[in-house]
């Protein structure tokens, strides 16, 4: 990079970038994954169906369309 290039990043970015370095990996995967809750497919812990045309209908029917388990 440039020094030119480096003028343009701020100085907090570059000390976050560096503490960020120094992490372990396992604190990176810690944060990494986001746990956010799904109405309906959080409910249970787990479902079955006796193929994948009864899965998609019960997708259709049951979850929220901003999920995107609907057809297109």
């Amino acid at each position: 990079m440039s020094q030119s290039e480096d003028a343009l990043i701020p100085p907090e970015w570059s000390e976050e970038f560096e503490a960020a370095a120094r992490r372990p990996l396992a604190q990176h995967m810690r944060y990494a994954f986001i746990q956010t809750y799904k109405p309906v497919l959080d409910d249970a812990t787990y479902r079955s169906w006796e193929s994948t045309a009864e899965y998609r209908a019960w997708c259709e029917q049951t979850l929220p369309d901003w999920l995107g388990y609907g057809r297109v």
